[in-house]
């Protein structure tokens, strides 16, 4: 099994998003970084960043949805997921939408 090391990748990236910070494909590495290492305010604004510059991204707007959900944004986060699986409908996006809303459905936070 493969280990995640978010950190060494952050390290790694630190001089390419100095040199191209507004780049969508570097903001994304960045951003799954961010939330592989539970920095998750700093992979909100980097997935922001890529679902500026291209709306369509629904990998970003799936990511972006995870990280609201860990951030308790629960009714951001199923915005999110809706409109990634909508864009590319696959098992992991419809797997989160249903953890999303059984957990509005329990009451969880909308904010």
């Amino acid at each position: 099994m493969k280990r995640r090391r978010p950190l060494d990748a952050l390290k790694a990236l630190r001089p390419v998003l100095e040199a191209e910070p507004d780049k969508p494909s570097v903001q994304l590495l960045a951003g799954r970084a961010y939330f592989h290492s539970a920095q998750l305010r700093r992979a909100e604004h980097a997935l922001r960043k890529v679902i500026e510059h291209d709306p369509s991204d629904h990998y970003a707007r799936f990511v972006l949805g995870k990280t609201l959900q860990r951030l308790g944004r629960f009714a951001e986060a199923l915005g999110q997921l809706r409109m990634a699986s909508a864009m590319h409908p696959q098992a992991e996006y419809q797997d989160a939408i249903g953890e999303v809303s059984a957990r509005l459905a329990l009451g969880g936070s909308g904010t």
